[in-house]
């Protein structure tokens, strides 16, 4: 029987905690994108292989390996693998900054994501422990400011630390602290019950793998949730790995320059955009369950036409207001569209569908985008010359207006079923 009490401080504590931890992997994981241009120059490599160290190469590890860790996680102690992974990946972007050749600096960078694999899936299912459906979207875009906390930190760290005293030791700044965070993990916070919040009364089992894939496969939902998901971060992921260069190749800044303004830019403008995008999410799905998924269409809308007009544009004060749009609404969809997937998810494959999710989310978005990116401006580089980046950051809008249509579709199935409910 579950018969455990959660308190209110011990869930926002908890919830803080997975905060700090989604902080430390995105600045780990972030950082190398300000480094880019330094990076390209010590190693003297093309845009295609930046992408693949900032984007493909990263994603396989790290998405391949989150189903593995995702399942045990459905079995045992989540807290423990949190704990564990914060420390692989730490390590592992402590051993970037030793990199002498190209190919260290790659198997370094799987190392981070081999690490980061046993964190967000995990860290998803614990939060939908510790809050009620109604509550869950705010929870989780609360989570979801790590992403903008970790991309701030890792445009400051990286592009100040490289102006001050390199490239390498920026990477060492970013990692020692996660080492620390580990410890306190381990040893402070709690791991909830399974099903807690949903008022379960005994453990649920955790079925095999295929019987969860086969559950996503049947549900019609969920089959156009992940698409979209997909499709919309290869927009997100690639103008996170590709900014700083573009800010620098074609507009001149530094990397301290670039790293302070894409710091304030995606850090509060994108923390505020991820936090109101789940809050509201809550509360229109009052009105309809749809408005969860339709709240993501409507400033995809937005941030769509913001973002061509800063790729486009050839005055860099322009770009650098241009790009408030995407920075802002970058990140709504990731509290709102992993709160539908968690409430759609039963309680025993919460995290291997958070795994399988973001298994072909970062495999798509942050596999594709940036390394796409890559191929696209080397391969109109010989007529664009440094313009040739403008193309390759264009070409993912056509891709995330795709998921747009995905996400519309999910809010329609959603309104749909919330009347059936209350008919």
């Amino acid at each position: 029987m579950n018969d455990t009490t959660i308190s209110r401080r011990q869930r926002s504590y908890t919830l803080f905690l997975l905060v700090i931890v989604f902080t430390a992997s995105h600045v780990d994981r972030q950082i190398v994108a300000i480094l880019q241009e330094p990076i390209k120059q010590a190693f003297q490599i093309s845009d295609t292989q930046l992408g693949l160290l900032t984007g493909f190469m990263f994603a396989l590890f790290y998405a391949t390996l989150g189903m593995p860790m995702a399942m045990w996680a459905d079995r045992h102690n989540r807290r423990n693998l949190i704990a564990f992974s914060i420390s692989l990946w730490s390590a592992m972007t402590v051993f970037c900054g030793m990199a002498v050749q190209f190919w260290q600096l790659l198997l370094a960078r799987i190392g981070v994501g081999v690490g980061e694999a046993g964190s967000n899936p995990p860290s998803h299912s614990i939060i939908s422990d510790l809050y009620k459906p109604e509550e869950r979207a705010t929870a989780i875009a609360i989570f979801g400011l790590g992403v903008n906390f970790g991309i701030m930190l890792g445009y400051l760290i990286g592009g100040w630390v490289n102006e001050w005293i390199g490239w390498r030791w920026a990477f060492v700044v970013a990692g020692v602290p996660g080492l620390i965070i580990a410890v306190i993990v381990r040893m402070t916070m709690i791991e909830p019950p399974r099903g807690y919040a949903d008022g379960l009364a005994e453990q649920p089992t955790a079925p095999p793998f295929w019987s969860v894939v086969r559950y996503m496969l049947n549900s019609t939902a969920t089959r156009h949730l992940v698409i979209a998901n997909s499709l919309i971060s290869m927009a997100g992921y690639a103008a996170i790995a590709w900014a700083p260069v573009y800010f620098q190749r074609v507009h001149g800044f530094s990397t301290a320059e670039s790293g302070t303004f894409l710091a304030l830019a995606i850090g509060v403008g994108g923390g505020l955009g991820t936090f109101f995008g789940g809050y509201f999410a809550d509360r229109w799905a009052r009105v309809s369950e749809g408005w969860r998924a339709w709240i993501v269409c409507v400033t995809t809308a937005i941030y769509l036409p913001s973002a061509v007009m800063c790729y486009i544009t050839a005055d860099p004060v322009w770009a650098v207001i241009w790009f408030i749009g995407p920075a802002a609404l970058g990140g709504v969809y990731i509290g709102t569209n992993f709160a539908i997937l968690q409430s759609l998810a039963p309680v025993e494959m919460r995290a291997v569908m958070a795994a399988i999710n973001l298994f072909i989310l970062n495999i798509v978005g942050l596999g594709l985008g940036p390394v796409g990116v890559g191929f696209i401006s080397d391969l109109t580089a010989p007529e664009y010359g440094i313009e040739s980046i403008r193309y390759g950051l264009l070409a993912t809008l056509v891709v995330m207006a795709w998921g747009a249509l995905h996400e519309a579709k999910v809010g329609v199935l959603l309104h749909r079923s919330h009347g059936s409910a209350n008919a």
